[in-house]
């Protein structure tokens, strides 16, 4: 018989709460993953909504912010075959494609870096990590899209990277309504503090000036 207790009583699904200096990562709202005409859309408006709200918390409290987005070049093309045969849509991010750009609704601000990527993690392949601890951060705040897919390895790798993580409830989207609600009981069982809009944003007020 499956054990029907919560995870909470057997050991998972415990609390890692925020450090001292959160940094907000941004994964992958690009026009291709929150414009319906795109084969690669998100249902994202409400996400876009509530990301807006965190990025002015954030660049109030001076916290970094921190945008990725997927592009392949030819290079890009080859070495990400085997994960391009999974999802053939992503071949439409090409370098100077409009799906490529970051969705103007939440528009990084002047020195806000672009991180471009070719696999799901926002680590993998980037400088992320080194940005984050140059900058000293300790608790990454992930939004973006897919819940299932680029949101959960970046919250992953972010956890491996030594950072306490929280993944914004209000501020992810997917496709498939059963994916994403998996995929956030599964990130708050083991990876991450999955929070709302408010508790976000109340950590960010925290931050040191």
């Amino acid at each position: 018989m499956s054990d029907e207790r919560p995870l909470s009583e057997r050991g998972w699904a415990g609390r890692q709460g925020a450090g001292e200096s959160p940094a907000v990562v941004v994964v992958d709202f690009s026009r291709g993953f929150t414009e319906p005409e795109s084969p690669l859309h998100c249902d994202a408006d409400a996400a876009l909504e509530a990301t807006a709200k965190l990025l002015e918390a954030a660049r109030a409290a001076g916290a970094p912010v921190y945008y990725t987005t997927v592009v392949y070049d030819e290079e890009g093309l080859r070495e990400a075959a085997a994960f391009l045969a999974k999802s053939p849509a992503l071949a439409e991010l090409t370098p100077g494609s409009p799906w490529a750009e970051i969705d103007p609704r939440i528009a990084p601000a002047d020195g806000e870096p672009v991180l471009e990527k070719r696999f799901a993690s926002a680590f993998f392949g980037t400088d992320l990590s080194q940005r984050m601890r140059a900058d000293g951060v300790d608790t990454a705040i992930v939004v973006g899209a897919s819940t299932s897919g680029c949101v959960r390895a970046s919250a992953l790798d972010a956890l491996q990277h030594g950072n306490r993580v929280m993944v914004v409830r209000d501020a992810v989207a997917d496709r498939l309504t059963e994916a994403h609600e998996r995929s956030l009981l599964d990130l708050d069982a083991k990876y991450a503090d999955v929070v709302s809009l408010e508790e976000a944003l109340a950590v960010l007020s925290r931050r040191p000036a």
